[in-house]
């Protein structure tokens, strides 16, 4: 047994590396709130929620969690808990107003706020550029399937390393690119809403674009001091059976959940049979010479969000599909085991599944935990406290599941359970909690869950209790 496998192995319990990142996330337009205030102009998300049926009971992120007047209160909470990192996303339309021109000073000024409160806690800021709220002005130009989006967000990423780039070490780019491409444009599901398969591969592509040139904006404006990642809501795709046919469903999906974005940023190519697959939406033309060079610009991290594994057998989608090119080969099936509120299957293997995986395909790159957790229907008692124990649960399944991987090899390096904060969630309004801390809407007070002061002990004791 090494050094390293001593440290893994203690006589109770299960410990993870010195050094390891215990974090927690949230998204700017999810709990943000303070819509209008201080020049922020509307995000495709504002305009989505306000269509009627988009968003269960016309629920809208105008206040949200109101994180934008409660800085102090919900950086205390993270003190608390013990958290060594917190993921915050940025708000585009509340620093650039319409995505181009001048920086808006008091947007700027909150983020400020944000991180200086943050590391007068001891709490590592780890900014995320793009979570899924495109100034609406842009896409009324075109959105992401338009190739200006991509140098627009270039400009974008270069404006925020010039306002925060001496506070923010950690800068990740995109947020779940794949939902934002084909859940906002295939299937319409998401904002924008718009149901244009071709669109959509369209939209992926410069999502890979705009990566790469913001990360080359970053290195531009921030020589040697920046660590610069993506995030992927990588797909742990399963074939219901080992026949050819299903086998063969898998690897589309693979292709179009995965590999559309790895092997762009990773290798400087497209997948060759995601371009077949897809022959009869589109050629691709709109890649031009140098795109996939610039995708492929290297990053210190990557990403990977991670809430349940995807079986698939060889048949036909019914309803909108976020699969363009996969309709009437792939049929998607429920995994067996429990469900989490959000009715999706609870399983940890496939977490296993993806960082060993991803330890043999990119094994140089180091790999972040950025979005791990589960919502269920969790409500305050007649005392005020709320119990989750599923919830611990849950996490207690998926960091014994990092803690494998990391045995057999993973270079993780650290964990953000999702979320901090109950929240505005997408599609689902306030019907669904993600949060270890409890939040009213009506009044706006925090309570931490169970879930809470469980991971509060892990991070104090650096990993899993017997």
């Amino acid at each position: 047994m090494t050094a390293v496998d001593a440290r893994l192995r203690p006589a109770t319990g299960l410990a993870f590396p010195p050094g390891f990142r215990w974090g927690t996330a949230t998204a700017a337009y999810q709990i943000e709130g303070a819509a209008a205030e201080d020049g922020r102009t509307p995000s495709i998300w504002d305009t989505f929620s306000r269509v009627p049926g988009k968003v269960r009971n016309g629920d809208t992120g105008d206040i949200a969690a109101d994180h934008y007047h409660r800085i102090a209160e919900d950086v205390a909470l993270m003190r608390d808990l013990g958290v060594t990192d917190y993921r915050f996303s940025v708000s585009w339309s509340r620093v650039q107003p319409g995505g181009r021109g001048p920086a808006a000073t008091k947007g700027l000024d909150f983020y400020r706020r944000l991180v200086d409160e943050l590391r007068g806690a001891g709490i590592r800021p780890v900014a995320t550029l793009y979570h899924w709220d495109l100034p609406q002005e842009l896409e009324d130009a075109g959105g992401w399937p338009h190739r200006d989006t991509a140098e627009r967000f270039a400009e974008y990423a270069a404006l925020m390393a010039d306002a925060l780039g001496d506070r923010v070490a950690t800068w990740t780019t995109l947020n779940e690119p794949w939902c934002a491409a084909f859940l906002g444009y295939a299937s319409g599901v998401h904002a924008p809403g718009r149901k244009d398969p071709a669109a959509s591969l369209r939209a992926a592509h410069h999502f890979n674009l705009g990566h790469g040139l913001a990360v080359r904006a970053l290195r531009a404006a921030l020589p040697g001091s920046a660590e610069v990642s993506l995030t992927l809501n990588l797909h742990a795709v399963r074939p219901l059976t080992g026949s050819e046919a299903d086998r063969d469903a898998a690897r589309r999906i693979d292709a179009l959940g995965n590999r559309v974005f790895l092997d762009p940023v990773f290798l400087g190519r497209l997948p060759d049979d995601l371009v077949a697959d897809t022959a009869a939406l589109t050629d691709w033309s709109f890649v031009k010479d140098g795109d996939l060079a610039a995708a492929a610009t290297p990053i210190d991290s990557l990403g990977i969000n991670y809430y349940s594994p995807t079986v698939v057998t060889a048949g036909t989608h019914e309803g909108p599909s976020p699969w363009p090119g996969a309709e009437g080969h792939v049929r998607f099936e429920p995994a067996p085991g429990p469900r989490t509120a959000m009715d999706w299957p609870v399983d940890a293997d496939g977490l296993y599944e993806l960082l060993t995986r991803l330890r043999d395909e990119l094994p140089h790159v180091p790999l972040v935990i950025t979005e791990n957790g589960a919502a269920y229907d969790d409500y305050a008692d007649p005392s005020g406290a709320v119990h989750d124990p599923e919830r611990v649960a849950y996490l207690h399944q998926h960091l014994t599941a990092v803690h494998r991987a990391i045995e057999d090899g993973a270079d993780v390096r650290g964990y953000f359970l999702w979320s901090l904060l109950d929240n505005f969630e997408w599609a689902y309004g306030y019907s669904k909690r993600f949060g270890i801390v409890h939040v009213d809407f009506a009044s706006q007070r925090r309570t931490p869950k169970d879930s809470a002061r469980w991971y509060a002990d892990v991070i104090a004791r650096g990993g899993l209790p017997d």
